[in-house]
C-alpha cells in the first residue's frame, strides 16, 4: 500500500495556491485500510500550505496518533466521524474555498451551474454547531447520510453555515476534483447573476 504523504503535501499546496484552501483552516485527510493521514493543526495559518510529509500525521481508527510532527487537527473529529459513517470514504477535505465562502456566509445553498457539477445537485447546509466541537462532526454526518448512495459513485458534500465546506470522497484525487468544481460552481454562479440583471 503506497504511502500517501507525499500525494496529500502537493494537493494541499495546489489546493492554497488555487484559493480552495487559505490561511484561516481547512484540513484535509487521506484514509487507507486502517490508517488516517491527516494534515497537521495549523498548516495554514503557521506553515501556509507549505507542508513537508512529516507534518502529515498517521493515525489509527481510533484517532490515536502513530507518526508525524505536529497537534492533531481542530475538525480532526469531523474527519474520523466521516470515516466511521461511511466505509467507502477514504478521502475528507475540509476548506474555506474563496469562492463557496460567498454562499456559506450569507447562508444560501449552491446550485448546480453546468454539467460539470449537475450531479452533486444543489449543496446544502448541515445544522449548526460550534467549530472544534463534537456536535459538528454529528451534523456534518446528519447532512452527509442522504448522499450516502451516491458516494461509490462520486464524492458528496455539505455546507456548514459561516464555516466552509466538507467534501467526502473515495480517493483524495477525485475529492479534490470535487472541491474545485463545486468553487468554480460558485464563481460561474455569482458571475452569472450579473449577466441576468
Amino acid at each position: 500500500m503506497e504511502d500517501p504523504r507525499e500525494h496529500l503535501v502537493r494537493v494541499c499546496k495546489v489546493a492554497y495556491d488555487r484559493k480552495l484552501l487559505d490561511s484561516a483552516g481547512g484540513n484535509v485527510t487521506v484514509r487507507l485500510g486502517d490508517r488516517v493521514y491527516m494534515t497537521r493543526s495549523y498548516a495554514g495559518g503557521h506553515h501556509q500550505w507549505n507542508l513537508r510529509p512529516e507534518d502529515i500525521l498517521v493515525l489509527n481508527l481510533d484517532g490515536e496518533i502513530l507518526a508525524g510532527e505536529g497537534s492533531f487537527s481542530r475538525e480532526g473529529a469531523v474527519h474520523m466521524a466521516c470515516y466511521h459513517a461511511f466505509p467507502e470514504a477514504g478521502c475528507v477535505f475540509h476548506a474555506h474555498s474563496l469562492n463557496i465562502m460567498v454562499f456559506v456566509s450569507q447562508g444560501v445553498p449552491l446550485p448546480p451551474m453546468s454539467e460539470q457539477t449537475d450531479k452533486y445537485g444543489p449543496i446544502g447546509f448541515c445544522k449548526w454547531a460550534a467549530t472544534h466541537t463534537p456536535e459538528l462532526a454529528v451534523n456534518v454526518v446528519d447532512a452527509l447520510r442522504p448522499q450516502a448512495a451516491e458516494l461509490p459513485k462520486h464524492p458528496i458534500a455539505t455546507l456548514i453555515p459561516r464555516h466552509g465546506i466538507f467534501v467526502v470522497g473515495t480517493d483524495l484525487n477525485t475529492t479534490y476534483d470535487t472541491l474545485e468544481r463545486l468553487d468554480r460552481n460558485a464563481y460561474i454562479a455569482l458571475m452569472s447573476r450579473l449577466l441576468s440583471h
